[in-house]
């Protein structure tokens, strides 16, 4: 069986169907995770961050399942002018190769800008590029849209932009601190890293919590600081 599907969808922008690949369930068995969450599969036929955005053929919109519908005033109008009008008929709705996945990302990116979609969307498209660089060894733009994603975490979490979506508090904090934690920002990690294992007890992601203090002790055996109080948000 191809891994492979057609999934149709409704461009949110001219209104016109078309289809793009999906993986199927059964053939998403990463082989392993980083720290961050980024899973690896055994090869790019099966990896789903090849084919997380979705491309107009027909206008070049490009969103994610995370995007939402509603257009905030004149975001539709600036799409149409800067994107519809002068979109070059690209398609992407076939199998991708690395650097089309790339593209799409970009295009993603630039729609979600556009559109001023929530500090969330944004993040989580800069966060799947980057470790879709990482899985092909490319260090200096990982790094680079790791920074571009922690600042949206971090607006997210000021705005509370990320409530009523799959991302959790304690996961998102978590994810802010790794971010910095991998960025050599060890202080602002641990920051971040005592507000999750402040939230134990009143958490149900007890393996957030975990990770929280696994990512800690790895920093205080590196500088042998002390551990943070369980029953305190800060350091």
């Amino acid at each position: 069986m191809d891994p492979l599907y057609d999934r149709n969808i409704r461009c949110l922008v001219c209104q016109q169907s078309y289809t793009t690949k999906k993986i199927r369930s059964r053939f998403l068995r990463p082989v392993k995770h980083d720290t961050d969450f980024c899973s690896y599969y055994p090869s790019e036929d099966v990896n789903p961050m090849f084919y997380y955005v979705s491309v107009c053929p027909h206008c070049g919109f490009s969103a994610t399942e995370e995007f939402s519908s509603y257009f905030p005033p004149t975001t539709l109008e600036a799409i149409q002018t800067t994107i519809y009008q002068v979109w070059n008929g690209s398609n992407y709705s076939g199998k991708r190769t690395f650097q089309e996945a790339v593209n799409t990302y970009k295009l993603g990116i630039y729609c979600a800008t556009l559109k001023r979609e929530k500090h969330i969307v944004l993040a989580g498209l800069y966060m799947r590029l980057a470790w879709l660089y990482r899985t092909y060894e490319i260090p200096e733009q990982e790094e680079r849209f790791m920074r571009l994603a922690l600042e949206q975490y971090i607006a997210s979490y000021s705005k509370d932009d990320f409530q009523g979506t799959r991302m959790s508090e304690v996961r998102l904090l978590y994810l802010i601190g790794e971010l910095h934690r991998r960025l050599k920002q060890p202080k602002q990690a641990i920051l971040y890293f005592s507000k999750v294992i402040a939230k134990k007890k009143e958490t149900i992601e007890k393996r957030i919590v975990q990770m929280a203090h696994e990512r800690w002790q790895e920093i205080r055996e590196s500088q042998k600081s002390p551990p943070p109080s369980e029953g305190k948000s800060g350091v």
